[in-house]
C-alpha cells in the first residue's frame, strides 16, 4: 500500500482537479472506498507507532542542544515543551477538521490539501469560495518544500557524517577524550560524498509498498536507538555546573532557537497519511498523544544535557561534539543508516503530490518511466541543495521558520476557524486559534529573517558545520 494511495481516486488526478464543485467530488466516493482486504492489509498500532517516531526522530534532534544554547537553560526547556504541546493540539486539530469534512462531504478520506480546499468551499466569505483552489495548491507547495528541505538537511547530514568517519580515521583512537578544536584539510571534498551516496537514495526511492518500508523503517528505529543511547551515555557523565550557563540568550538567537524546534518536529505532514493506513483509524489519537509524548520528552533531554554537557562549545550537530574515538564514530554510523532509511518516508510526501500531475499528462505506457523519472530528479534535487548549503544549523532554522511553522501552527488553527465557523464557536476557541496562528506567524517571519541574515554573514570555520573543523 502506498503511504499516500488513499489521498488519491484510482486514477490520477493534477492539483487543478480541486476546482471541481462538492457535487462533483462526491461521484468519486466509490472509487475512493476502502475494500476489506485493504482493510486487513492496514498498519497495525505498533507498526503505526514506529513510523510516527521515525518521522520525528531526525537530524533536527541532533541540532537541539545549540538550539538550548541559543534559547537559554530555563527559557530553551520550557520554551520546547510549549512549542511540542501547541504543535500536538495542531495536528489534534487537523485530524478532528479532516475527519469533519470527510463526513460532511461522504468521503473515506481527505488529506491536508483537500481539507483546507474543501473548507473554503463551505466559508462565509465569497472571495475565499472562488478561489478555493489555491488552499490546495499552498498547502502542496508547503509540503512539497518542507519535505524536500527535510531531504537535503538529511542528504548533508549523512555526507558530513561519512566524511568525518574517513577522514579522522587516521587520528581516531581507542581512549574517548574530550575533542580539542583542530583545523584539518579534508582529502576528498564533500560533495564527492554526496554524490556517492546519491545512487543508494534513488534506488531506495523507488520502494513505494508502506509495509516494506515499515522493515526499513524499524531497522532505523534500533540504529536510532543505540546511537541515542550512546550520547546520552556520554553527556550525562561529569557534567559541568550549569550555574555559569545563561538562562535567558537574547532575542535575535531565540529567534533561530524557534525555527529549530518547529523543523525539529517534522511529522506534521504524515499525521493524516498515517492514521489512513491504519488497519483501525479510530485508534490513532491514542498512537499520536503516546508516540509524541515520548518525542517531546527526549527532545527536551538531549538538548538540555546536551548543553549542560558542552556548553558555549556546542556545535551544529552533537555528534560533532563527540569523543573522536571508535565507539562514538559508530554513533556516526549508526545514525546515518537510519537517516538514509527516514529519508524515504520524509520523500513519499512531495512524491505522491507531484507524480500523480506527471502521470496524468503521459499515456499509460510511460506511467512507469515517467514515475521513477520524477522520483530520480526529486533525490537529485536535494542533492543539488544540499551541495548549495553552507551552514546546517541555519538552514535548519531556515526550513522550520518558512514552512514548517505554516503547516504546524498557522494552517491549522485557521482550518479549525473556517471549518467549524458555520456551526457556531465559542469564543475562547476562536481567540485560541487567533493566538496560535498569529504565534505562529511571527514565528515564520522573524526567524526567517534572523536565518537569512546569519546566512549572509561570513562563515566562522569554528562552528561551521565544516567536517574538517573538528578532531
Amino acid at each position: 500500500i502506498s503511504l499516500l494511495a488513499r489521498d488519491n481516486t484510482s486514477k490520477p488526478k493534477s492539483l487543478d482537479d480541486g476546482s471541481k464543485s462538492l457535487s462533483e467530488s462526491s461521484s468519486s466516493i466509490t472509487s475512493e472506498r476502502i475494500h476489506p482486504a485493504e482493510e486487513a492489509n492496514g498498519l497495525s498500532m505498533m507498526q503505526t507507532l514506529i513510523h510516527l517516531l521515525k518521522c520525528n526522530i531526525g537530524t533536527g534532534l541532533l541540532g537541539l542542544p545549540l538550539a538550548m544554547k541559543n534559547a537559554g537553560l530555563l527559557v530553551g526547556p520550557f520554551s520546547l515543551l510549549a512549542i511540542g504541546i501547541l504543535t500536538v493540539h495542531c495536528m489534534v486539530i487537523l485530524l478532528n477538521c479532516a475527519h469533519h469534512l470527510s463526513q460532511r462531504l461522504q468521503k473515506t478520506f481527505v488529506n491536508y490539501g483537500e481539507a483546507m480546499m474543501y473548507s473554503l468551499e463551505t466559508c462565509p466569505n465569497a472571495w475565499l469560495r472562488t478561489h478555493s483552489v489555491w488552499g490546495r495548491y499552498t498547502v502542496s507547495f508547503l509540503l512539497i518544500t518542507t519535505q524536500l528541505g527535510f531531504c537535503s538537511v538529511y542528504f548533508m547530514f549523512m555526507a558530513d557524517n561519512l566524511q568525518q568517519m574517513v577522514e579522522e580515521v587516521h587520528v581516531t583512537s581507542k581512549t574517548c577524550e574530550p575533542r580539542k578544536i583542530l583545523v584539518l584539510t579534508p582529502n576528498v571534498d564533500i560533495r564527492f560524498y554526496m554524490l556517492t551516496i546519491l545512487p543508494f537514495l534513488i534506488l531506495l526511492v523507488f520502494i513505494q509498498n508502506l509495509r516494506v518500508l515499515s522493515i526499513f523503517s524499524t531497522l532505523a528505529n534500533i540504529t536510532t536507538l543505540g546511537s541515542m543511547a550512546l550520547i546520552f551515555q556520554y553527556i550525562m557523565q561529569e557534567i559541568p555546573d550549569p550555574r555559569n550557563l545563561p538562562l535567558m540568550a537574547s532575542w535575535k538567537t531565540f529567534l533561530l532557537f524557534f525555527g529549530t524546534a518547529i523543523f525539529t518536529f517534522e511529522g506534521v505532514g504524515m499525521v493524516l497519511p498515517l492514521k489512513n493506513q491504519m488497519k483501525h483509524p479510530q485508534q490513532f489519537s491514542f498512537v499520536l498523544y503516546w508516540g509524541m509524548s515520548l518525542v517531546i520528552v527526549l527532545y527536551i533531554c538531549l538538548g538540555t544535557l546536551g548543553y549542560m554537557k558542552f556548553g558555549s562549545n556546542t556545535q551544529a550537530s552533537i555528534t560533532l561534539n563527540l569523543p573522536n574515538c571508535w565507539l562514538y564514530q559508530s554513533v556516526k554510523l549508526m545514525y546515518s543508516i537510519g537517516i538514509f532509511f527516514t529519508y524515504a518516508l520524509q520523500f513519499h510526501v512531495p512524491a505522491e503530490i507531484i507524480i500523480p500531475i506527471i502521470i496524468s499528462q503521459v499515456s499509460e505506457s510511460w506511467a512507469l518511466f515517467a514515475d521513477l523519472s520524477v522520483r530520480t530528479a526529486l533525490v537529485c534535487l536535494t542533492c543539488v541543495s544540499a551541495i548549495l548549503i553552507p551552514r546546517l544549523d541555519l538552514v535548519i532554522s531556515l526550513v522550520g521558520s518558512v514552512s514548517s511553522s505554516a503547516l504546524a501552527l498557522i494552517i491549522p488553527p485557521f482550518l479549525e476557524l473556517i471549518t467549524f465557523y458555520p456551526e457556531d464557536m465559542n469564543c475562547i476557541t476562536i481567540v485560541k486559534d487567533i493566538m496560535i496562528s498569529i504565534l505562529g506567524l511571527l514565528g515564520c517571519v522573524f526567524g526567517t529573517y534572523q536565518a537569512l541574515y546569519e546566512l549572509t554573514q561570513p562563515i566562522n570555520h569554528s562552528v561551521a558545520n565544516s567536517t574538517g573543523v573538528y578532531a
